[in-house]
């Protein structure tokens, strides 16, 4: 049954795990590195992956033999490695020359929006809500993330170049502070 209720908590609950306004540091950093984010491509991406897991989550890990916690650690280990590349103005993801512009797909589509998180998320409050208000709520924060993609770079001009830096290097720090918590959280469950 759809509930407004459900449907505003549920969107408020995904935008905070999602905080795809924390991420835009990393976003227009991937776009200087990469010349152009495909913003419909990583919300459809990001869509996919978000719905998928609405359905058939936890039975899709269970066909590779994977845990919620097993995949919150991975994708913990790949938010830590882009914090440090916020921090460090060190590239560890390398583009390959043919491979085309995957930028839209990793690092932004997963696990940026969709990340461990996220996913774990849409799976856990499943006990809570109606697939159908969940539904609702992921649509409603990828909109929001479409108007974000979308908006890097009138925000890019706003911030300046030195506003950029600074919170490239902040966002970094709590990125890999939520990478920390999330392999804190999931380690202790293995």
């Amino acid at each position: 049954m759809l509930s407004f209720k459900a449907i505003l908590s549920v969107s408020l609950i995904l935008f905070s795990v999602i905080d795809i306004l924390g991420s835009t540091p990393i976003i227009i950093d991937l776009r200087k590195k990469n010349g152009h984010i495909q913003s419909g491509k990583a919300t459809l991406a990001a869509g996919i992956l978000m719905i998928l897991f609405l359905f058939v989550g936890d039975d899709l890990l269970g066909l590779f033999g994977i845990d919620v916690g097993s995949f919150a650690i991975a994708g913990s280990i790949v938010m830590f490695i882009l914090g440090l590349e916020m921090i460090l103005g060190r590239n560890f993801f390398k583009n390959e020359p043919n491979a085309g512009n995957t930028s839209s797909i990793v690092p932004i589509a997963f696990p940026l929006i969709a990340g461990a998180g996220t996913l774990t998320t849409i799976i856990s409050i499943r006990a809570e809500y109606n697939e159908w208000n969940i539904l609702i709520g992921i649509i409603v924060n990828l909109a929001f993330v479409y108007l974000v993609l979308k908006s890097t770079n009138w925000l890019e001009k706003r911030i300046g170049a030195a506003g950029l830096g600074v919170l490239q290097k902040v966002f970094g720090i709590i990125l890999l502070s939520i990478a920390i918590k999330l392999f804190k959280d999931n380690i202790v469950n293995l």
